[in-house]
């Protein structure tokens, strides 16, 4: 089945800082299907954001809710999430420098991953490119993934982090059958600093990674470009052409 194409909100902070509502008319304008949010929601109340995903035909692929958040206001994250009809709870980023230290972190992605699934939403972790020091000869990745279970925890596989990390990220996503719904799709520059390009310009195997990524059983290709060298909407759109020569949505 084919993915559902969404743009994460974190490339277009800027954008969404000035203007949240004409930004999302402007992604849907270019023919994305979702969005996955950032953090924030421009300080609009839940049935602002419904009204306008609705009005758009935009749906919510995500939200990243940061770690602190999750651990002291899970409810309202989670009542948020349910008025704006979004499915899944992603925390975007943690940080550990023990094999104790994320195998208490994978205790309370367990518990939140409970709470998310007692109101009938998921929760995702999403991987940057520490999670692969080892532990134990574990990488940190695995520590939350192993000691976790798919009921519980599923994964939103960050593919430019994996191969960052020195790791092929094809071979990797095969680990997560069943587990990953969400992909983000990023793309890497030819040169040293392996900045972020839009998807398609770059040098990962964005076709290999998608083809992988809907074998799995992801539900949404989710575009990300940390920094952009254009105007970040002409990037998401640059993005989104290639995706579609690649008869990728």
């Amino acid at each position: 089945m084919r993915m559902n194409v969404g743009v994460q909100l974190y490339t277009l902070r800027n954008e969404t800082e000035k203007d949240f509502l004409g930004t999302l008319e402007k992604i849907a304008d270019i023919g994305y299907e979702g969005v996955e949010f950032a953090g924030c929601y421009g300080g609009l109340k839940a049935h602002q954001i419904k009204d306008c995903l609705d009005r758009l035909g935009l749906k919510p692929a995500g939200s990243h809710v940061g770690i602190d958040l999750l651990r002291s206001d899970l409810d309202e994250v989670i009542e948020f999430s349910l008025e704006i009809g979004n499915k899944y709870i992603v925390c975007p980023w943690d940080r550990h420098d023990s094999w104790e230290g994320w195998h208490e972190a994978a205790k309370l992605y367990k518990a939140i991953g409970e709470k998310c699934n007692e109101k009938g939403l998921k929760f995702c972790y999403h991987n940057h490119s520490h999670e692969f020091k080892k532990y134990n000869d574990k990488y940190a990745i695995d520590i939350i993934f192993n000691e976790t279970n798919p009921e519980c925890v599923l994964a939103e596989i960050d593919t430019y982090w994996v191969q960052y990390a020195g790791i092929n990220p094809k071979e990797y996503l095969r680990k997560f059958k069943g587990r990953m719904p969400l992909l983000h799709q990023k793309d890497m520059g030819a040169g040293e600093e392996r900045a972020t390009v839009e998807v398609g310009e770059g040098i990962m195997d964005i076709y290999g990674i998608s083809a992988v990524a809907e074998e799995i059983g992801a539900e949404w290709l989710i575009v990300e470009q940390d920094d952009c060298s254009r105007p970040p909407l002409e990037s998401i759109k640059i993005s989104f052409e290639n995706l579609k020569k690649m008869k990728l949505i």
